[in-house]
């Protein structure tokens, strides 16, 4: 139920399009993983679902299963988590107000971050940094970091989208800025209201386990992501155990957001995945 080899069927359940901080149109997503052999995928876009139509579209046209999925911004003990949805209805007029009034947070974020980078000395604009999307931004997609990033590394302030974050977004870096969120506990409840089921995003993260045990114990996800791009081979095995304990499906993705200057973001589509085991027992959660 893992990234093992020589699973029949494989899922990839988290990736990112244009509509927040990918650089793929959903439909491209939903070609690559026909191309990679993967038999379906989750979008997961930050705040928004306006990519999740496009997708299924897409995948009713190639044969590959589009799992229509959220990455929700929380914050808890001053870290930034992520929290995934799965199966929920992205039409819902609830969760569509609320992820709305996130990307209005997400927003304010972004003029802090930019304020603290021209109080830094550098010449960036948000205007900028949407020209550089080469297309107008829709009020349903979301701008990120990456988005910044990209432009400081067009404008030179930075050699590529690493070094960006690591001189100035990362968190604890001078460009670095988080407005007060909601709880991960909350985006869970809001998950499974809108008929979805919630699973708590990439916990190696976060370099706290105790804080990622609370987050499971209060929130009562139905999974973890224990399989993905930035989790070795012991922090998978940690995860897998911690799974195990608390009950919880072990969930897996790769959190592509395509190709920027050259380098592959988290990882590639299908680096790392599921079985259907376990878009089965997500389904049935949902269901519950």
């Amino acid at each position: 139920m893992n990234t093992g080899n020589g699973s029949a069927q494989r899922f990839d359940l988290h990736s990112h399009t244009r509509a927040s901080d990918g650089m793929n149109t959903p439909a491209e997503n939903v070609r690559l993983a026909k191309e990679k052999g993967l038999a379906g995928l989750a979008i997961t876009d930050h705040d928004t679902v306006a990519g999740v139509r496009e997708a299924v579209e897409a995948g009713e046209k190639l044969g590959v299963l589009v799992i229509p999925g959220v990455e929700i911004s929380t914050r808890a003990a001053g870290k930034d988590i992520h929290v995934l949805g799965y199966f929920l209805d992205t039409r819902n007029s609830t969760l569509l107000e609320r992820l709305a009034s996130l990307r209005e947070t997400r927003e304010a974020r972004n003029g802090q971050i930019i304020r603290k980078l021209q109080e830094l000395g550098i010449a960036i604009t948000l205007d900028e940094v949407i020209a550089g999307l080469g297309r107008p931004l829709r009020n349903d997609e979301s701008l990120g970091r990456p988005h910044i990033a990209d432009t400081l590394v067009r404008k030179g302030y930075a050699n590529d989208l690493r070094d960006a974050f690591d001189r100035y977004l990362a968190e604890g870096k001078p460009g670095y800025a988080s407005l007060p969120r909601i709880a991960p506990e909350e985006a869970m409840n809001w998950i499974r209201e809108a008929g979805g089921v919630a699973v708590l995003a990439h916990p190696g993260l976060y370099g706290d386990d105790d804080l990622v045990s609370d987050i499971l114990e209060r929130g009562r996800p139905a999974g973890v992501e224990v399989y993905h791009s930035d989790h070795g081979p012991e922090e998978e095995q940690r995860y897998a155990s911690m799974a195990e304990r608390y009950g919880l499906i072990p969930t897996g993705g790769s959190d592509y957001h395509g190709v920027r200057q050259g380098v592959v973001f988290h990882g590639d589509l299908g680096s790392r995945y599921v079985s259907g085991e376990c878009v089965g027992l997500l389904r049935d959660a949902a269901a519950d």
